[in-house]
């Protein structure tokens, strides 16, 4: 057997080459380590015989085997998997704690937990602005609708308020037909020459009626039913004649040639006079004032259309 170097005085305590390395064995009772006189003193010193199984595994290894099989069973795994548990639990404990002792560890655990507080009140604050965006937006919608409503009840009502206006100034009409019958104009053959409120030299104020313009001697009709009240001669109207309707309308023919009819009932489209030039005129033609009621004189052209008249 081949013998290894070591220094001078030190124990043997490595394994020869050929020799399995020592495990968990059980001890033998043996012959005591003999010193072999001539060689090396400590070879062999607290040696035991080589164990070697039948399959050429050391027997070390199977001892070691048997001897964990033997000692865990059910038992011993769950003992096992505790301490695991408890090992873990530790680790956890022991986390928390460097944590606590450790300054740099509670700063960043501290950094962390207030990102967490500033993000989740971002996150609420944003919700929050959400629904009051949403409410405001909402709102604002509600108000539209209100006030398109309000605008299309008002213009609804408008609406209505005209028709019902149209309405009845149409059956005024129609009973002022009843009332009064039918009109026509009071000459033919005429042109238009002033309208009221023209302004002129000939006139001491504004132009009181409207005048047309017709040979002398153009027969002068009644516009409505009813009675002459007045004729003879009038100063700058000359020759006139005037008939109240049944309304209290005051109709005015002037600058007349000659009186047809100087009283009495008369209808629509009867001769009243003829036209002429008397009074304060530049040429013949027939001045016609309209005045309610007996009173100052309006537009005779408005009120010709209002019963159907266009002159």
């Amino acid at each position: 057997m081949a013998s290894s170097y070591r220094p001078e005085g030190m124990p043997s305590t490595l394994p020869l080459p050929d020799e399995q390395p020592w495990a968990m064995f059980e001890p033998e009772t043996g012959p005591e380590p003999v010193t072999v006189f001539g060689g090396d003193p400590d070879r062999g010193r607290h040696r035991m015989p080589r164990q070697r199984s039948a399959g050429g595994i050391g027997s070390s290894a199977v001892v070691g085997v048997a001897a964990m099989a033997a000692t865990l069973g059910t038992t011993g795994f769950t003992t096992y998997a505790a301490a695991t548990a408890a090992e873990q639990a530790e680790d956890t404990h022991g986390s928390a704690f460097a944590e606590a002792t450790d300054p740099g560890l509670a700063l960043a655990a501290r950094i962390q937990a207030q990102a967490d507080s500033q993000r989740t009140a971002a996150e609420e604050s944003a919700r929050l602005q959400a629904a009051r965006d949403a409410e405001a937006k909402r709102a604002v919608q509600e108000q539209a609708a209100q006030v398109a409503a309000a605008e299309d009840a008002a213009a609804k009502r408008a609406e209505e308020a005209r028709q019902k206006k149209e309405a009845a100034e149409r059956a005024a009409r129609e009973a002022e037909r009843r009332l009064l019958g039918t009109f026509t104009l009071p000459v033919t053959g005429y042109t238009l020459t002033a309208g009221f409120g023209q302004a002129g030299s000939y006139w001491s104020q504004l132009h009181t009626g409207l005048d047309f313009a017709v040979p002398t001697g153009t027969a002068v009709k009644a516009v409505g039913k009813g009675t002459v009240t007045s004729a003879g001669w009038s100063g700058s109207y000359g020759y006139r004649v005037i008939e109240t309707l049944p309304d209290g309308t005051e109709i005015w023919y002037c600058h007349l040639s000659s009186i047809v009819q100087g009283s009495g009932s008369v209808n629509a489209g009867d001769v009243i006079a003829r036209s002429g030039a008397t009074g304060n005129v530049t040429g013949p033609h027939l001045h016609l004032e309209v005045r309610p009621g007996g009173g100052a004189p309006v537009d005779p052209k408005p009120w010709l259309q209002s019963h159907d008249l266009t002159p």
